[in-house]
């Protein structure tokens, strides 16, 4: 199993429709076949706690069954037209992949 973590921190003046779309575009994602798995969430605003960052605007948690789907994942079509229609909505994107 493989998991590929992308926290999005949005620009300030995204609108609340632009965030729609956007998360509309991450849920998109599912249609990658190597994808086994898509979580889509955002800050929970209740929970305050030292350690938690709440800094992001969205997450992306994606489940593969090994390397070889990930990376099949990168260069799909979905993958790709995510990239093109909403790279200019964030500042700042990390991700985190883990065996």
């Amino acid at each position: 199993m493989l998991t590929h973590h992308v926290f999005f921190w949005l620009k300030a003046e995204t609108t609340e429709r632009q965030k729609a779309d956007f998360r509309k575009g991450l849920e998109s994602l599912c249609g990658v076949e190597t994808a086994q798995a898509i979580y889509v969430g955002t800050p929970e605003p209740s929970i305050n706690r030292p350690v938690v960052d709440s800094s992001y605007s969205f997450s992306l948690l994606v489940l593969f069954n090994d390397l070889a789907g990930h990376d099949v994942y990168q260069t799909h079509p979905v993958h790709k037209a995510f990239l093109e229609n909403f790279r200019t909505f964030w500042d700042k994107v990390v991700i985190y992949d883990a065996v």
